[in-house]
């Protein structure tokens, strides 16, 4: 299995929500079904129903953040010393050169991934233009907009 990159942040994320659905949300699950049968009947049990259908959601999900633990390859980007390039987990500060607005946004993985707190997927268009890429140099990032250039203002390890 290929290895999954995830920051440090991300994967504690992840280990929390494991623990959350395996001490919380199985054992409630399990509590449900368990009432559901004490009513009767089971082939008209509208809350038995549920009660399984919600139980598989939540072992799917353990089995899915198990997964994405066991390949993930967990990068500290306060550890990084990539020499000022542009590489996964460093926040970047860009500079649209048409309309000068900045941005900064942070490479991540892709359970990370979140546009409104800057956190864009590594394998996003803009992050794959910007890998490699060091302070001064000029992005051009395919978007469905039509081409967009940013400069890379800054380059950190945080």
């Amino acid at each position: 299995m290929a290895t999954i990159p995830i920051t440090k942040r991300g994967a504690e994320k992840l280990k929390t929500e494991l623990q959350r659905l395996k001490t919380v949300e199985r054992p409630a699950v399990i509590q449900a079904i368990a009432e559901a049968r004490a009513q009767g009947d089971l082939s008209e049990n509208a809350e038995y129903e549920s009660a399984k259908e919600q139980q598989g959601f939540i072992e799917g999900r353990i089995i899915e953040v198990e997964g994405k633990l066991s390949a993930a390859q967990i990068i500290d980007p306060t550890g990084l010393d990539a020499g000022g390039r542009v590489v996964f987990g460093a926040t970047v500060d860009l500079e649209d050169e048409d309309s000068g607005t900045a941005v900064t946004y942070q490479i991540v993985g892709e359970d990370e991934a979140d546009l409104k707190h800057g956190l864009i997927n590594v394998s996003s268009p803009i992050a794959r233009a910007l890998i490699g890429k060091e302070e001064g140099d000029t992005a051009v990032v395919q978007a469905p907009g039509g081409e967009r250039r940013y400069e890379i203002v800054g380059v950190k390890y945080i």
